[in-house]
């Protein structure tokens, strides 16, 4: 009996993970600058997202922000708000408006566009010379975006 519980309950959260679809770059609804639907259908993992908002190689969200909670991550920047208490300040769907596209919300933000592949001029391929392919895709993926927002939303006053 055990094991068919366990057997049924691996079933089950495998189906939850089968039916849930990643909405693309392209697709995104924003209502006044908000995205209601989770990207993924996946609960963001806030662990994850707090290493993506603090390494100089995925999110960088450190770069212009301060983050009292990452006080071990080194030169945080003072362009963009605190995001101390962010969880507080925007819902959810807030605030996986503003890290998927800020600008859809603050339309003169210096926010890059983390969920975006199209409406604007293309790097090169790194330091090649030679223009980017159609593979290239968004700053971070739709698991990145709604683990960032999963941590963001630890954030409170």
């Amino acid at each position: 009996m055990r094991n068919a519980l366990l057997v049924a309950g691996v079933l089950a959260v495998g189906s939850t993970v089968a039916t849930a679809e990643t909405i693309a770059p392209s697709n995104v609804k924003y209502e006044d600058g908000a995205v209601a639907q989770s990207l993924t259908g996946v609960p963001g993992d806030p662990a994850a997202g707090r290493e993506i908002v603090g390494s100089k190689k995925l999110g960088n969200c450190v770069a212009c922000h301060q983050v009292s909670d990452l006080s071990d991550v080194p030169f945080h920047g003072e362009i963009g708000p605190m995001l101390d208490g962010a969880g507080d300040r925007w819902t959810e769907a807030e605030l996986r408006g503003l890290v998927a596209n800020a600008k859809m919300t603050f339309e003169g933000s210096l926010m890059p566009s983390f969920y975006k592949t199209e409406g604007f001029i293309r790097p090169g391929n790194a330091y090649t010379g030679k223009a980017a392919d159609d593979t290239f895709g968004p700053l971070l993926t739709s698991q990145q975006i709604e683990d960032v927002v999963a941590y963001l939303s630890t954030l409170k006053e």
